[in-house]
């Protein structure tokens, strides 16, 4: 894998985030999604940028909308598919199995050009990330990697269940270790009445993260409207 090293420093600056989780279906775009609509609520220009997404083929079949169009319609922007994620690939694989079958390489600077876009006009910029942090979006550059290279807090989309505190200290560990901010944890889907063990998950790390930890109930991604705000509070201030 590469190297783990601070972020360079010609990294933008611009205000922002990027949304990580633990792994796949952990609540990651609903995450992005609340902190977009959240930010866009405030009167902030959003834009939203996801390096790549796979699984269009289950979307269709399901009647579910794909990633890129929930983050669009949470932070009214007016970006169309390919400024919202440039890679975009019909099996639910990793990305870079994705552009594999597709015969194409995902291309760094290519990613790079396109979130520089998506974020020259906005006032806030919320990034999605594929996966989990390590997944690679090509096998010598992986999500990690563009997130260092996009140089945002970051915020962690976990489950609340068994099995949370390892697989959210370890996405912890990793983000610290690349030099990044981790701004929060988020759980989601949080019960209506969560028992012993989501409370426990919820302060072992808290206190074993040193993370700020918020609960996100079941959405409905159809309906913006009743979704909550999601404000995060970082070191450059408040989102």
């Amino acid at each position: 894998m590469p190297s783990s090293a601070p972020p360079p420093d010609s990294a933008p600056s611009a205000a922002g985030v990027f949304v990580t989780g633990t792994g796949t279906e952990v609540g990651k775009t609903i995450v992005a999604a609340l902190i977009a609509r959240s930010a866009s609520l405030r009167g902030q220009q959003v834009r939203v940028f996801k390096p790549a997404l796979s699984g269009l083929d289950d979307d269709a079949r399901s009647g579910q909308p794909p990633d890129h169009e929930l983050l669009r319609l949470a932070a009214h922007s007016p970006q169309d598919d390919h400024e919202i994620a440039p890679y975009r690939y019909g099996p639910a694989v990793s990305p870079h199995l994705g552009a594999e079958l597709a015969s194409e390489a995902i291309d760094r600077s290519r990613l790079l050009a396109a979130a520089a876009r998506a974020r020259s006009d906005a006032d806030f910029l919320v990034c999605e990330g594929v996966g989990g942090f390590l997944v690679p979006l090509r096998l010598d550059y992986l999500v990690r990697d563009f997130a260092r290279d996009m140089a945002l807090p970051v915020v962690v989309a976990a489950s609340p269940g068994l099995g949370t505190i390892n697989h959210t200290l370890l996405t912890i560990e990793s983000v610290r270790t690349a030099g990044l901010e981790l701004a929060a944890v988020a759980l989601t889907p949080w019960p209506a009445e969560p028992a012993l063990i989501e409370r426990s998950n919820l302060d072992a790390i808290n206190r074993v993260g040193g993370a700020p930890v918020h609960t996100i109930p079941w959405i409905d991604a159809g309906a913006p409207d009743t979704w909550p705000q999601l404000d995060l509070k970082f070191r450059r201030g408040s989102v």
